[in-house]
């Protein structure tokens, strides 16, 4: 099920991106690149519709996905 991400409070959003950044180890090429400036990224991937928040009821987890690989 995707979550409206305008409907989380900012802070929550924000710990939720950061969470799933640090998890993810996002690679961003040869340039190393802040926690802030990837924050940013997914908060304007999300922004954009390229990403989506999931809710899986299975496994109870809220995760970050590109809009093309979520099947619900």
């Amino acid at each position: 099920m995707i979550i409206p991400w305008k409907d989380l409070d900012a802070e929550t959003l924000d710990n939720l991106i950061e969470s799933f950044v640090l998890r993810e180890g996002t690679d961003y090429g040869e340039q190393e690149r802040s926690l802030e400036q990837k924050v940013k990224d997914v908060r304007r991937q999300l922004a954009s519709g390229e990403a989506v928040l999931v809710w899986s009821e299975l496994h109870e987890t809220v995760n970050i996905m590109p809009r093309g690989q979520f099947n619900g």
